[in-house]
């Protein structure tokens, strides 16, 4: 049986700006740093540290791994957000004014990746993690859209997950399991200084 803790990168320059990110590669913002040197001290003993290849979750799982002394992070492309399309880099309105009701509606444009083809390669990310370091406590920093597939696939009703939030996932050999949720942090005991 290995033990994940899906967790979800800091906060982006993207995030910042309410800009759709898909696998668009914004760094963390200041804050995003902050939060991730914040949940560190909350992350406890894990074996391995494993990273979606956008920076963002590079950035947050290296602030992480550095603080509670286990690396190097190792770095899993497949792990990396939902591709978002067309939508990449823009705000909600930007995407209301050239998708008008595409978003209350739940359409996406053409090049939005498709649920199964985000399932297939997460889980088969995660399985090869299982496979190579079974029974190993493994803390995987990822990305929104990857959390909530997941979440999905396990019969989960959405709910909007905060940076640095995370979930458990269990697999075995008769499968996957879904725990809690986890706040890594408190959002308002992180404040960024006037000057910056």
């Amino acid at each position: 049986m290995t033990e994940f803790l899906l967790v979800r990168h800091g906060q982006s320059t993207y995030n910042a700006e309410g800009r759709w990110q898909g696998q668009a590669d914004a760094p963390l913002s200041h804050l995003g740093r902050l939060q991730a040197e914040h949940a560190a001290r909350s992350v406890g003993s894990v074996d391995l540290i494993v990273a979606s290849d956008l920076q963002r979750a590079r950035d947050t799982a290296g602030i992480i791994a550095e603080a509670v002394g286990v690396g190097p992070v190792v770095v899993e492309p497949d792990l990396k957000e939902r591709s978002a399309g067309e939508w990449s880099g823009l705000t909600r309105a930007e995407i209301e004014e050239a998708w008008p009701g595409y978003l209350d509606a739940g359409d996406r444009p053409p090049g939005w990746e498709p649920q199964d083809q985000l399932m297939d390669r997460a889980f088969g990310a995660l399985h090869r993690l299982h496979e190579r370091h079974e029974g190993a406590e493994i803390l995987v920093v990822t990305h929104g859209g990857v959390v909530y597939a997941i979440e999905e696939h396990h019969g989960e009703p959405w709910a909007r997950i905060g940076n640095l939030e995370a979930r458990r996932l269990t697999l075995d050999a008769a499968g996957s399991r879904l725990g809690e949720r986890v706040e890594l942090i408190d959002h308002d005991e992180i404040t960024v200084p006037d000057q910056l």
